[in-house]
């Protein structure tokens, strides 16, 4: 039985803080970046509260695909770290008690011309120098991949370590497992100041309460600068909308993760050869079929703020987009349409660090498009730092601090 601290800690207002109810390590967020991090730290034995302000996974968690990806992440530390998480989900799939839908069947990229094609070539290389398990792929190897491919694609590349998750159903699982481990979850419980007090512990202030804590985990995506700002820390991260379409899988259009080349060059800012539209919204084919036996199409990129209302006009082209590769799925049923914000960054890695200036205050945040793909790999990461312990990545590009040196500089 959970037995209550409450803690009368004196502000440097002067005043008291009554009934506040103290913890060693408080995580803000119920997303699946909070569940690893509640998931890997209360199994290392460390005391974890999870404070979220809606239902678990109602966020950004709840509005993307389910992709564990090497085959989309810069060569070099970037997809060395994605394959890192992707070896801890593969553990996280025998030791969870929670099924979450884990399946391994790699993921391929599609290619329209000869310039692609080259510039695929050069992509696997680096790959492979890396240490990663990629190869190319020629026409009758998409042909042999699905009958529903457009006859004119020129070929692709593969990565056989990618994999695929209910990102649902694995948020609600490290939950589970963290609770069995001693974590508290709060829900509906939104944090509405965050300050030190004079004793140099976080007070924690929220519609259901007030916590004190000797550390804060920000686990908020699109809203960690929200939080930030409470300790007036600046973090520097922007929500860049994206939808997806989930349609009825009438045919066996293919079994496993299909993206366009262009997604790439999409995803990191680079120019494109397509419509002006296109361009303007990011759009590039994502294709994703699920065990539910539906498949979801995506995807695009644009920036308006926090608005999560879904946009026809991208959505007609998010469909134009997927015709142009899956020439038959035209006569296949649309079920709905939906969206989300990525929580971005200008340099596409997350920040995983603690925060000098506030000693105890750590970011978990800026996956943009790779929260799933990277949430086991952040919740180790995490735990690691708190216990003191040697990372199972090296974290120095993923250092706050790397943005104010780009300032200064």
């Amino acid at each position: 039985m959970e037995i209550a601290t409450i803690n009368y800690v004196r502000e440097e207002r002067g005043d008291f803080v009554k009934d506040a109810l103290h913890r060693d390590i408080v995580v803000i967020g119920g997303g699946i970046i909070g569940a690893a991090i509640a998931y890997y730290s209360s199994k290392a034995g460390l005391d974890i509260t999870v404070l979220e302000k809606n239902e678990l996974a109602s966020g950004t968690s709840s509005k993307c695909d389910g992709n564990i990806l090497a085959i989309d992440k810069d060569p070099g530390f970037d997809s060395l770290m994605s394959l890192k998480s992707q070896q801890l989900v593969h553990e996280l799939s025998k030791e969870l008690e929670l099924s979450f839908e884990y399946r391994n069947p790699g993921s391929i990229l599609v290619c329209e011309n000869d310039t692609e094609m080259e510039a695929a070539q050069k992509w696997v290389q680096q790959q492979q120098e890396a240490g990663l398990d990629f190869k190319m792929l020629d026409r009758q190897d998409l042909r042999n991949e699905s009958d529903y491919f457009a006859e004119d694609l020129f070929g692709g590349l593969e990565c056989k370590t990618d994999s695929t998750v209910n990102p649902y159903m694995l948020t609600y699982s490290m939950f589970y497992s963290a609770k069995q481990f001693g974590s508290k979850i709060h829900t509906n419980t939104e944090v509405k100041n965050l300050y030190k007090n004079q004793a140099n512990q976080f007070v924690i202030e929220t519609n259901n309460g007030t916590f004190t804590a000797n550390k804060v985990v920000n686990a908020c995506g699109v809203w960690s600068p929200v939080i930030g700002e409470m300790l007036d820390v600046n973090i520097p991260i922007k929500p860049r909308k994206g939808q997806l379409i989930v349609a009825s899988r009438q045919q066996p259009v293919g079994l496993r993760k299909v993206m366009e080349f262009g997604y790439l060059i999409s995803k990191f800012g680079g120019e494109r050869n397509v419509d002006p539209l296109t361009e303007k919204y990011g759009v590039a084919l994502v294709f994703e079929p699920t065990e539910s036996q539906n498949f979801l199409i995506g995807s695009s990129r644009e920036f308006g703020g926090f608005d999560t209302k879904v946009n026809h006009e991208v959505t007609k082209y998010i469909a134009k987009r997927a015709l142009r590769f899956y020439p038959e799925m035209a006569d296949m049923t649309v079920i709905r349409t939906y969206a989300g914000l990525r929580p971005w960054t200008e340099d596409h890695l997350p920040i995983i660090s603690y925060i000098d200036e506030v000693p105890g205050f750590y970011v978990a945040a800026g996956h943009e498009g790779d929260g799933i793909s990277l949430a086991a790999v952040t919740g180790k990461v995490v735990e690691e730092m708190i216990s003191g312990k040697e990372t199972c990545i090296p974290i120095e590009p993923l250092r706050y601090d790397r943005f104010k040196e780009r300032v200064i500089s």
